[in-house]
């Protein structure tokens, strides 16, 4: 079992082998993201999103039959590796946080490579869990209300990650994306060039026959093709939150 960003070790939940687990929720877990430059964001969180990240979108596995690889849409938190401007100590400085760090310390994942075995997992290797504090993920063998919960969110994240993954194929159908590149030149003199992402291809948009642009919209994407515009205006805003 793969281990994906902010994740130490993925392990699946067993009601005997961890009847006794708790998880601290006090403890908090931002310091798990403090390396991401960028997270996966879902299409329906968008609109809350795009007020404060730039949201772009990067190839995300192999070419399909019609030799173009699928593309998933991140919240861009950083604009250098190994650096996320929005964490600052254990404390979290936005007012919105991606549905992919609230998940955490939990995921759904697929066992034995078989797409249709999907299992609530934790991360092991996390200091928040143990025996002794915090809140039980099962009561005399069953799951408790807090466990049901967190499964419920990790059902509903798949679901959008999936209608996420149907909305970009879409884009990637219609040819409405392209390889961009973010410069700027700090105060201080320093260049900053980020790149190897991709955004919307304003002039083939443009374009469009009306038919194309009334699938768009029955489809629901033209609200988020906005959204995603409206959004990388946030990128001169992490480069002067950089210089700070």
């Amino acid at each position: 079992m793969s281990n994906p960003p902010m994740y130490g070790e993925l392990a699946p939940l067993d009601r005997e082998a961890h009847k006794n687990l708790k998880l601290d929720t006090a403890k908090p877990v931002v310091s798990r993201v403090a390396d991401q430059n960028s997270v996966f964001l879902a299409a329906v969180e968008f609109g809350d999103a795009c007020k404060e990240f730039p949201i772009v979108f990067v190839r995300a596995g192999e070419p399909g039959a019609d030799g173009k690889p699928p593309v998933a849409p991140l919240a861009v938190l950083g604009l250098k590796a190994g650096s996320n401007l929005f964490v600052d100590g254990d404390k979290w400085n936005a007012n919105y946080v991606p549905a992919y760090v609230r998940r955490y310390p939990f995921a759904m994942a697929r066992l034995d490579g078989n797409a249709n075995n999907l299992a609530v997992c934790f991360d092991s290797k996390w200091e928040g869990f143990g025996e002794t504090t915090g809140e039980a993920l099962f009561n005399n063998g069953e799951p408790t209300e807090f466990l049901l919960n967190a499964r419920s969110f990790l059902e509903n994240f798949e679901q959008e990650a999936e209608r996420t993954r149907l909305i970009c194929n879409l884009l990637v159908e219609m040819d409405l994306l392209q390889d961009m590149r973010f410069e700027a030149t700090l105060p201080n003199g320093e260049k900053l060039d980020v790149e190897g992402f991709l955004a919307l291809d304003e002039k083939k948009y443009s374009e469009l026959p009306d038919d194309k642009v009334l699938q768009l919209h029955r489809n629901g994407l033209i609200g988020l093709i906005e959204l995603h515009r409206l959004s990388m205006g946030n990128m001169n805003r992490l480069a002067a939150r950089y210089a700070a």
